[in-house]
């Protein structure tokens, strides 16, 4: 099983403007959100990718996927039915092909190789779906789908999935999403990053078939795909930012450039930074 192509969402109301704002990554140089996604991609080895937009917004997103314009298409979402909706706009695209998938409202940094390399990795090996997860404070619940499962005997960080909730609270976390070894308060919760079989594809259409207008969600799916086939999740040594969130985009800016070439400068100015505040603080004293 050969990941060559790769699906990114971007339509939803409240996310479609973050794909589009532009960092200095890891390297020095300026880039769009998307620009970094889409390098994301190409490094796991995919070829073609689809970015789900919000309709009128593909002009836009052409200009920010810059140099790599040529290698992808942009699929609108012509109404708000859910994330789950969103990823099987990309359906045509896909076809009968396994597919990486990103979100395209958080941003992966690692200190090493990207994340979407070592998902599409243990994806092909193993012949079944992957998906990413960080160890997560039950705070965090309310941003993300969650996963309970064992660990893979001799694996050390890959979990046999067997529950999915999304957004689940504490007190079903506490009782349905328990994971050995993991420590209180931390669950296992959806990286942002996916390498699906067709089945997903397949169970998303059946989802939208058999209610046209409500919203379809990812999770719901996945949680048949673990009842279906061999479905598992790798535990991630990068981390992921919610660019959505309040200083989103500056958390993730400043987790670039402290593993980029620019660290040395990077801190120093924080430390002035953080030196005038002190003293402004204590002048005010």
């Amino acid at each position: 099983m050969r990941f060559h192509k790769a699906v990114i969402t971007a339509a939803g109301p409240d996310q479609r403007a973050l794909p589009l704002q532009t960092l200095i990554d890891r390297d020095g140089r300026e880039k769009s959100v998307l620009g970094v996604l889409i390098e994301q991609a190409l490094a796991a080895g995919v070829g073609e990718i689809c970015v789900v937009v919000w309709p009128g917004d593909e002009a836009r997103y052409t200009q920010a996927a810059g140099g790599y314009s040529g290698s992808v298409r942009f699929v609108a979402q012509s109404r708000p039915l859910g994330y789950g909706h969103a990823i099987h706009c990309a359906r045509a695209f896909v076809g009968s092909d396994p597919f990486l998938h990103m979100v395209g409202d958080h941003l992966y940094v690692s200190a090493s190789r990207p994340a979407t390399e070592q998902v599409v990795e243990v994806a092909q090996a193993a012949e079944c779906s992957v998906s990413g997860v960080q160890a997560t404070r039950e705070s965090q619940l309310p941003f993300f789908g969650a996963v309970a499962g064992r660990r893979e005997a001799g694996r050390r960080g890959i979990y046999r999935i067997d529950m999915v909730l999304e957004k689940p609270t504490p007190t079903e976390a506490e009782q349905r999403l328990v994971v050995p070894g993991m420590r209180a308060g931390y669950y296992l919760c959806f990286f942002g990053i996916h390498a699906f079989t067709p089945t997903v594809m397949d169970l998303l259409g059946a989802a939208i078939a058999a209610a046209p207008e409500a919203p379809v969600t990812l999770s719901t799916a996945l949680a048949e795909l673990a009842r279906r086939e061999q479905y598992l999740a790798v535990e991630e040594n990068g981390r992921r930012y919610n660019l959505g969130v309040p200083y989103g985009l500056l958390t993730a800016q400043m987790a670039l450039a402290l593993y980029g070439r620019d660290r040395g400068e990077v801190l120093t100015r924080l430390v002035e930074l953080l030196a005038d505040h002190a003293m402004a603080e204590g002048g005010r004293e």
